[in-house]
């Protein structure tokens, strides 16, 4: 164990929170020293990536992919940062660093636990490795690729399509051939995913019926449907699908704060009658993958085929109103907290 004395401000999680009222449950402290066990790296963090999938761990459930986050602990998620202290020997000071770690300006890492990898931004902005080269663009491939078996020709729908996976999703399946549309909260990100992002069209589930508008649009139903949200709108497009279509889970937003098991689709029978195949899938499961799914983004990114807008907010101590952005729909690509 190393004792650094370096002044380090964190957020903690002092009660779960109850929908979205993170205000209420965060507070951020300080502490003027950072212990760092042997074998574990300290990272000063540069970016904070905000992921939805993190408000799972902030409830009391104990069958989720995660275990909960204990009330008092530091709030945790994927952080870019540089090695400022090593206590093992694969990774040295001044090494860039994507792993697990703390909401902090500095992260303590467990190697063998957090998923470190070194990323090069000589070439890249750094920031794209929680982007496209990160665990989003992995999800996105798996879920269009490897999960979806998409092909050309399918008709593709993906929700929460204006936001970091959904965007990239979207333009994935462009790629494969597809005729895709998204679903999103507003006629603005309905405009933007079909104007700058290539999709065939779009559907704002807030003032448009989904399942009479899928109908519309696909009229020989949905082949692949990668879903985000869950609830009403994943039984829309179970409405819509297609015979022997395919439903890929990598996201259940409608139910990331519920400590209870949310409720199936009222039309689950369709599974039976349209036998669909669906199957979810978490982006930890493939991290070794890296060297497998980065060159191929990247040949994708430099030909300008995928591209994702960064939403940065400047300040750890802004991180809840940047946090707070996916969940009341003000998330547009990428949400990430700059120190």
């Amino acid at each position: 164990m190393t004792s650094i004395d370096q002044t380090n401000n964190f957020w903690v999680m002092n009660s779960m929170p109850k929908g979205a009222n993170f205000a209420e449950c965060f507070e951020i402290k300080q502490e003027s020293s950072i212990e760092v066990p042997s074998g574990s790296i300290l990272t000063k963090n540069h970016y904070l990536s905000m992921d939805a999938g993190t408000r799972m761990v902030m409830t009391d459930r104990e069958d989720s992919y995660l275990p909960p986050t204990p009330i008092g602990e530091k709030l945790f998620g994927t952080v870019l940062g540089e090695v400022v202290h090593s206590n093992h020997p694969d990774f040295n000071v001044g090494e860039k660093l994507r792993s697990w770690g703390q909401w902090a300006d500095y992260s303590v890492v467990d190697p063998n636990t957090m998923y470190p990898s070194k990323v090069d931004d000589s070439k890249t902005d750094l920031v794209d490795y929680v982007g496209i080269l990160g665990a989003n663009g992995w999800t996105a491939y798996v879920g269009v690729i490897e999960t979806g078996r998409a092909k050309a020709g399918d008709t593709f729908v993906v929700s929460a399509a204006a936001g970091c996976t959904g965007l990239l999703v979207g333009q994935i399946a462009k790629i494969a051939g597809c005729k895709v549309i998204g679903i999103a909260g507003s006629d603005e990100k309905c405009k933007l995913i079909c104007n700058e992002f290539g999709f065939d069209g779009a559907i704002n589930y807030k003032s448009e019926n989904v399942s009479a508008k899928l109908e519309s649009l696909c009229p020989e139903g949905v082949n692949v449907y990668c879903d985000h949200v869950g609830g009403a709108i994943t039984e829309a497009v179970f409405d819509n699908m297609a015979l022997f279509g395919t439903v890929a889970v990598s996201g259940l937003l409608d139910y990331y704060g519920s400590s209870e098991r949310s409720p199936g689709p009222k039309n689950y029978d369709l599974v039976l009658m349209k036998r669909l195949r669906i199957e979810g899938f978490f982006s930890p499961d493939f991290y070794r993958r890296e060297h497998e799914f980065n060159p191929i983004l990247r040949r994708w990114m430099d030909a300008g085929l995928i591209k994702l807008p960064i939403q940065p907010t400047k300040g750890l101590q802004n991180l809840v109103d940047a946090y707070s952005k996916l969940f009341d729909g003000r998330n547009i690509g990428k949400v990430v907290v700059e120190l």
